[in-house]
C-alpha cells in the first residue's frame, strides 16, 4: 500500500474554511480563526491567503473547473469540490506553489474526506485544470467572470461610476488592503503614520499591544467616519448599530451605544473595557425601537448595516452573500434623528460604494446635510458635501460619511 501524502498545515486549514463557508454559510474569517489557532504565523498567512483567495475568486474558479474538468460543479460532492476549488486556486493565482503540490495535496484532501472512489476523478481535473488555466484566465473578458463577482455588483458599480472605475474597483478588491490600526492610548504604533490622525500603517498587528488596549485593527475609511462625528467632552452622544466598538471608542462625550444582537452586545462590552472605555453604557436594543427614556443626544452616529461593497477585500465572502439594505438605514437615519435635540448633528455612514445606501438614503431622510470640512482627498466625487474613500483610489476600505443637522 502506498504510503498517504502529507498535507501542509496551510492546506489543511484553508479547506477547512473553504468547506465552511459554503457547506455551513459560515464566515470565512471566523472559520479560520478556529481552523488555523494552532497554527504559527508564517502557515496562518498562507492558510488565510489560500482560503480568502478561494472564496473570492469562486465564480472564476467554478468556470475553470466546468470548462476544463467537463463536469458541472452542481453534480459534484461538496468535499470534492472544495478540494478541486483550492486547486484551481493555486495552479491559477499562486505562481509560487508547485503544481504537484497544488494537486497532489488537493487529492489527499478528498481521500482524508472518505470519498476514495472521487480520488481518480480529483486527480483528472485538476491535472486538466493545471494544463489549461492559465489560458483561459487569460481569454477571459474584462468583467464579473474574470474578476470573480456577482453580477449585481457589477451593475451597480458601472451605473453610479461607469465602466473603467468599476474594473479598477473589482481588481483593488481581489487584492489584499493595506493593514491599519488606530492609536488608542501609549506607545505609539511601530509603523507609517497616515493621512488620517491616529492611523498607522502597519507590517503586522502587535498582539500585545492590542491585548492592552493601546491599538486597535481599523481601516482609515473607517476612522474616518469616527472623526467626522467630533463629540466633545460634556455632549450626550447615541452611537446606533455600535458594535464590535471601533468608532464608539473614538467618541467623546456621555456615550450610549446600541447594539440589537446579543452576542455582539457582549463582544462590544469586551472591547470597551479592553479599550479603556468603561465609560460607555451599552443598550442591547434595536435602533428603531429604543427606550423611552434615550432622548435629547446632542450627536448621533449611525453606522448602518448595508452591503458592505467597500469592504469585501477583507470580507471574502461578503460578495456571494451581500445585499443593500436602504428600507433598514433609513428608518434608523428616521430613528435617529428622533431622538436628537433641535440643532444636533447625525453622522451617517455606510461601508459600501452604492448610490442606493447613500446619498439616496440620506435625500429620503429629508434631514438637512451639513457640508464637511476639510478632508479635500475624500470628497464624493459627485456630492462634495459628502465623503466617499474608495479601495483603488485611497488605498482603504469604502465609506459614505455624510454629516445631517436635526430640525431646529
Amino acid at each position: 500500500m502506498a504510503a498517504r501524502a502529507q498535507i501542509a498545515p496551510s492546506r489543511a486549514a484553508a479547506y477547512e474554511v473553504v468547506r465552511r463557508v459554503f457547506e455551513e454559510d459560515a464566515y470565512a474569517d471566523r472559520a479560520l480563526r478556529s481552523a488555523s489557532e494552532r497554527l504559527d504565523d508564517r502557515d496562518r498567512s498562507l492558510a488565510r491567503q489560500l482560503a480568502f483567495g478561494t472564496v473570492q475568486r469562486v465564480r472564476t474558479l467554478d468556470h475553470a473547473i466546468e470548462t476544463l474538468g467537463k463536469r458541472p460543479v452542481r453534480k459534484l460532492d461538496p468535499p470534492v469540490l472544495a478540494a478541486l476549488r483550492l486547486g484551481a486556486f493555486q495552479l491559477g493565482y499562486l505562481g509560487g506553489v508547485p503544481r504537484y503540490a497544488a494537486v497532489n495535496e488537493s487529492v489527499e484532501l478528498v481521500r482524508r474526506a472518505r470519498l476514495e472512489r472521487a480520488v481518480p476523478f480529483t486527480n483528472a481535473v485538476l491535472r486538466r485544470v493545471g494544463d489549461g488555466i492559465e489560458r483561459l484566465l487569460a481569454a477571459l473578458p474584462e468583467g464579473p467572470l474574470k474578476h470573480s463577482y456577482p453580477d449585481w455588483i457589477w451593475d451597480v458599480w458601472r451605473r453610479d461610476l461607469g465602466e473603467e472605475r468599476a474594473l479598477s474597483l473589482m481588481r483593488a478588491q481581489n487584492e489584499p488592503p493595506p493593514l491599519v490600526v488606530r492609536h488608542v492610548r501609549g506607545p505609539a504604533p511601530d509603523g507609517r503614520t497616515t493621512d488620517v490622525p491616529g492611523a498607522y500603517e502597519v507590517e503586522r498587528v502587535d498582539a500585545g499591544a492590542l491585548g492592552r488596549g493601546e491599538i486597535w485593527p481599523q481601516s482609515r475609511g473607517s476612522q474616518l467616519a469616527g472623526l467626522v462625528v467630533g463629540s466633545q467632552p460634556g455632549e450626550r452622544v447615541l452611537d446606533i448599530c455600535a458594535a464590535p466598538g471601533g468608532k464608539t471608542t473614538m467618541l467623546a462625550g456621555d456615550v450610549v451605544a446600541v447594539e440589537v444582537n446579543d452576542a455582539r452586545a457582549r463582544e462590544l462590552e469586551e472591547n470597551l473595557s479592553r479599550l479603556g472605555r468603561n465609560d460607555v453604557r451599552v443598550v442591547n436594543a434595536d435602533g428603531r425601537d429604543l427606550p423611552p427614556e434615550l432622548t435629547g443626544f446632542d450627536r448621533a452616529l449611525v453606522d448602518a448595516p448595508c452591503s458592505g461593497l467597500g469592504v469585501l477585500a477583507t470580507r471574502p465572502d461578503l460578495r456571494w452573500r451581500s445585499e443593500p439594505l436602504p428600507e433598514l438605514q433609513l428608518e434608523l437615519l428616521r430613528a435617529a434623528s428622533e431622538r436628537i435635540r433641535a440643532g444636533g448633528t447625525i453622522v451617517y455612514s455606510v461601508c459600501t460604494i452604492n448610490a442606493d445606501e447613500s446619498e439616496a438614503v440620506v435625500d429620503a431622510s429629508e434631514l438637512q446635510v451639513e457640508p464637511i470640512e476639510g478632508w479635500a482627498q475624500f470628497r464624493h466625487p459627485r456630492r462634495p458635501e459628502f465623503l466617499q474613500t474608495f479601495p483603488d483610489e485611497h488605498g482603504t476600505s469604502g465609506f459614505f460619511v455624510a454629516r445631517l443637522r436635526a430640525g431646529s
